[in-house]
């Protein structure tokens, strides 16, 4: 029996990102959704990701209020959620707020696929 792809959701508001992000990840064999608007995320119902790559600093919305309010849900409590940002000294805050790992911008994509594989098994 053929195990289905593991969904991905990519939340971050820099396109350029999120569009070579989704392209290493389709590779790779996940199914991945992306939304440049935090409060998408936060209106998850069904289909909800098997992991959830966000952005601490996306316009309008703190990416560590997101992951706060989802950890609070029983619906989304269990989803990991790898916060990624380009301030490096953030990552305190970011676990503080729930997060399961942390990434700094820029990332190498292999460190990226590792932290995904693990979190996801």
């Amino acid at each position: 029996m053929t195990q289905s792809p593991k969904k991905i959701m990519i939340a971050d508001d820099d396109p350029g990102i999120v569009d070579a992000i989704e392209m290493l990840l389709e590779f790779e064999g996940y199914q991945v959704t992306s939304t440049v608007n935090g409060a998408t995320v936060l209106e998850m119902k069904e289909e909800l990701p098997d992991l959830l790559l966000l952005d601490i600093w996306m316009s309008g919305e703190d990416g560590r209020d997101i992951c706060k309010k989802l950890k609070q849900v029983d619906l989304t409590r269990n989803i990991p959620v790898i916060m990624i940002s380009a301030s490096r000294d953030i990552k305190e805050s970011a676990m503080a707020a729930g997060a399961d790992d942390f990434l700094a911008k820029p990332f190498e994509m292999n460190e990226l696929l590792a932290k995904i594989k693990s979190l996801t098994v």
